[in-house]
């Protein structure tokens, strides 16, 4: 009688792999971190459909680099705003509308064009940085979507490595 359970355990984790497997690999591929502070292998980028930008990292500002912006617009990827300056649990900690509105000009100034995603760095926010990012009418992005998206990072910092990740 134990086995019974059991087995429809094991077969239920089965399923949820082998979809969330399936729902990966029709998603659209993504690519965190792009900024020219980081170097972020071609490829990576060629294969990514959406791309993470980091308009301040290192407080320098993406729209600085003109032929850094073209070439990325070039590319013709779907562009989201990363966090504003992609600090450790950057808005896991309250920010101002004057701060995001930084990293959103820094963004339009570059690509010529607002953006209408954010993902908050390493995931972490606030519920006060949700109500923040949904009152400028930008599509939030967690984790949710990084476990249904191949997601990979220009400098390949998170745990599991780029090379992985096309294995599921």
């Amino acid at each position: 009688m134990e086995k019974k359970p059991l087995f429809v355990v094991i077969l239920v984790i089965l399923s949820i792999i082998v979809i969330l497997f399936l729902i990966r690999l029709i998603n659209p591929r993504e690519i965190d971190d792009v900024t020219p502070g980081i170097p972020c292998e071609k490829d990576l980028m060629n294969k990514a459909d959406v791309m993470w930008v980091i308009p301040k990292f290192d407080n320098v500002s993406i729209a600085e680099d003109k032929v850094w912006c073209e070439k990325i617009l070039i590319m013709k990827k779907t562009l989201g705003m990363h966090g504003v300056k992609h600090e450790y649990k950057e808005f896991g900690i309250d920010r101002s509308q004057e701060y995001l509105d930084e990293g959103m000009k820094i963004f339009e100034q570059c690509f010529g064009f607002a953006p209408e995603m954010f993902k908050p760095p390493q995931l972490e926010i606030s519920n006060n940085n949700k109500k923040l990012i949904k009152n400028n009418n930008l599509k939030l992005k967690t984790i949710f979507n990084q476990i249904t998206n191949k997601v990979y990072h220009c400098n390949d910092s998170d745990i599991i490595k780029n090379k992985f990740i096309d294995w599921f």
